[in-house]
Parts: C-alpha cells; sequence; structure tokens
C-alpha cells in the first residue's frame, strides 16, 4: 500500500507500491509561519519555514500522532524514498513504517527539519529578508527550546493538540526531554534514546574542536563563504571526521578496519594508507557536500548550552515534577558520547520526581550510532513500547 498523504513518485507522476514494511515514496511538505517567534536568545524571527514529511494518517480524534525529533546532521527524511530510483531511505527507516516499531499502520508520524537547518527550513543559509543575503553568521543562535516552540507551532498547524509520543535519539532526546517540561499537556510519552540531560566537558571539547576545524578554514570566511563563492569544505569534513570518530566504538572500528590496509606496502617502505583512513575522509568528503558549515556550528552550539535543570536550580527532579506524560529511556552499552550513566542519571531524577519510566540499557558495540542501526533485542523493546503506545 502506498502512502496515502505522498502516493506518486516525485519524479514520474506515476502511484507507487511501497514494499513491504516500507512507507514507500514521500513527498516533502513546507509550512510558513507569518506570526514572529522569540527566541532564547533575546531576538525574533518575523517569519520562517519548516519543511516536514509525514507517515501513516492521522485518525479521526488525532490522537495517534507521533513526532520525531532529529539528530544533530538530521533531518525531515526519516522514512521512505524520495522516487523510484533513490537508492538510500530515511535515516531511521529500520524503524519507522508499516508493522516496524514506529507503525504507521497505527500511528500518523511526523518528522520535520529543525529551525537553523540545512535542509529546507529556515536557516543560516535562507536569505535574510533584510538584506536579500543568505543569513550566514547573522542567523539568530537557538537553543533546544525554540526548536520545540516551532515543532509546537507546526502541531498547531496540523491540527494536533496532543502527541500520543515525542520521539527522539542525541540531540534529538534533549528535544524529547524539553516538551516533556514546556508542554506537559500536550504529549502523552517520551522516548528519549541515547542521550543526556546536559552535555559532559569532554563532549563540549569535541564540539568546539569541530567548530574550531570550520572556522578555521580560509574558505569560512568570517561565516560568509556564500555571498563570496566559497565553502570550507575542507575544514567542515574535518569537522565531520572528528564527530565520526566519537559516533563509533572501538571494537567497531577494530572489528570493521583493523589496522587493513587500503593501499601501500610497508615492506617495500611505501607511505601507506589504513582503511580507517578512507573511511573517515570518505565520510567528511560526503558529509562537506551536502551540509551548512553555519547550520553545524549552530547546532553543536544548541547541543552545548542545553542544560535541563538550569531553570530549575540545578535540580533535575524539580525539573521533572512538570512532566505529566511517561517516559522510555533507552542507553547502549559502548556508546562513550552519551554513555549509559547520563541515562541512568535521567532515570533517577525520574523515578523521585515520581514520574513513570521504563529504562533499557541495550548491549551493542556500535557506540553512539546504534541508536540508528538495527539491533534485535532494541527493536523488540521499541515495538513492544509503541505497541503499549497504540492501545
Amino acid at each position: 500500500m502506498s502512502n496515502p498523504n505522498s502516493p506518486l513518485d516525485s519524479a514520474t507522476g506515476k502511484a507507487v507500491t511501497a514494499e513491504p514494511g516500507s512507507v514507500g515514496i514521500v513527498v516533502p511538505q513546507r509550512a510558513r509561519f507569518s506570526e514572529p517567534l522569540a527566541l532564547a536568545c533575546g531576538r525574533t524571527l518575523e517569519d520562517y519555514e519548516l519543511v516536514y514529511e509525514t507517515y501513516g494518517a492521522l485518525n479521526a480524534s488525532k490522537s495517534n500522532a507521533i513526532l520525531i525529533c532529529h539528530a544533530l546532521s538530521g533531518n525531515h527524511h526519516a522514512a521512505g524514498y524520495h522516487s523510484e530510483s533513490d537508492r538510500r531511505p530515511g535515516w531511521w527507516d529500520h524503524y519507522i513504517g508499516p508493522g516496524k516499531p514506529i507503525d504507521t499502520d497505527r500511528f500518523f508520524v511526523v518528522s520535520l527539519n529543525n529551525l537553523g537547518g540545512c535542509d529546507g527550513s529556515t536557516g543560516p543559509a535562507s536569505a535574510d529578508p533584510r538584506t536579500g543575503k543568505p543569513w550566514g553568521p547573522d542567523f539568530p543562535s537557538l537553543r533546544v527550546r525554540d526548536w520545540v516552540n516551532s515543532q509546537a507551532r507546526l502541531a498547531d498547524l496540523l491540527g494536533i493538540g496532543q502527541w500520543a509520543a515525542v520521539i527522539g535519539g542525541s540531540l534529538g532526546g534533549m528535544q524529547v526531554m524539553r516538551w516533556a517540561l514546556m508542554y506537559p499537556h500536550r504529549l502523552r510519552h517520551a522516548v528519549v534514546i541515547a542521550s543526556a540531560m546536559k552535555l559532559t566537558a569532554q563532549n563540549i571539547a569535541f564540539n568546539e574542536t569541530a567548530r574550531q576545524a570550520i572556522t578555521s578554514d580560509p574558505d569560512f570566511c568570517d561565516g560568509r563563504y556564500l555571498e563570496q563563492g566559497t565553502l570550507p569544505r575542507k575544514g567542515l569534513a574535518l569537522a565531520r571526521m572528528i564527530g565520526h570518530i566519537t559516533y563509533l566504538s572501538d571494537d567497531v572500528m577494530g572489528q570493521k578496519f583493523g589496522r587493513e590496509l587500503r593501499r601501500g606496502d610497508f615492506h617495500k617502505g611505501d607511505e601507506v594508507e589504513f582503511q580507517i583512513q578512507s573511511y573517515l575522509r570518505y565520510q567528511g568528503e560526503n558529509f562537506s557536500g551536502r551540509f551548512d558549515p553555519n547550520t553545524y556550528i549552530l547546532m553543536t552550539k544548541a547541543l552545548d548550552y542545553f542544560d535541563l535543570a538550569r531553570d530549575f536550580g540545578d535540580d533535575p527532579v524539580a525539573a521533572f515534577r512538570n512532566a505529566q506524560c511517561r517516559f522510555l529511556v533507552v542507553s547502549f552499552t559502548t556508546d562513550w558520547r552519551f554513555a549509559p550513566e547520563r541515562s541512568r542519571e535521567l532515570v533517577d531524577a525520574l523515578v523521585h520526581a515520581n514520574v513513570p519510566v521504563s529504562y533499557a540499557e541495550i548491549e551493542s558495540d556500535m557506540g553512539h550510532d546504534a541508536f540508528l542501526l538495527p539491533n534485535a533485542r532494541y527493536e523488540r523493546l521499541f515495538a513492544s513500547y509503541m505497541k503499549g503506545v497504540a492501545d
């Protein structure tokens, strides 16, 4: 069955029949907001656009809606394909679709590109209405709460008064937590995966190193590279390489690459290249061709600034006393970027705030990326919890 919201191939215009377990061909949608949005930094966006996709159908009572909050480099394309020739599905396709944990036969799923993003929503690469030039470094600084406020407006536009669940991993999980505090009546379940109530100093250090890689590229031009017709590709590629190392575990890098060589021979005195070197360069070059450097800087700063308990006297228990939904918290054993200890701190705060919570620590050798990848136990757990949400 094709997705009832977008049953045509955007390239051919022909009806598409989805493969089993797939939402099929999806067409991004665009929402424009003319009501000014007051931001946490003290500035205001007079108008802005959000790009989003939907999967499944909203029921008559509008009670089956799910919001997907993306992580640092994610976007609105969480499931399905954009054309018949598209070979790369959405970033969470393994978990969203008919019969999958986020079952589109039962749920109406909304996934958006956050404000400040570079995949269609208003961001640093968009035109500043005051000048007609790209916003660049003049785009306002954003906090997680700004994303949640803009998401709430999208929910209003779609006629969704309350989400059945708000779900996100990593930076997406931070948005989920903020939803539970800012709009406690507007979600029944909060699913927080591989996340934390605030970053560790080490995490902030990694983000700053990545930003320095970008801003030190001569083609960065103080963030005005689009005006200058340049792009700091080397700096952004290096930033992605730094980030990618932290998303993987030592075990998985050893299993996938070890010390295998891509070229050269030690015995012949050649200059050698390890497989892991080639892999990281590929990841960096691929990322630098599709992601906006100013957006990367903006989003890593939003990660750094997030501190759920700051407004509550640094007391997370006091913060979570505002929550009225049920929580599922998931961590992964080899995730050292958002370690299980951070999730256990979150669970402890929820328990002491008398908020109902379920917690699972999933065995995985995939590091932080585990929340995006197939894992039988994770899938069963996720599916079981979401069945309870649907029921």
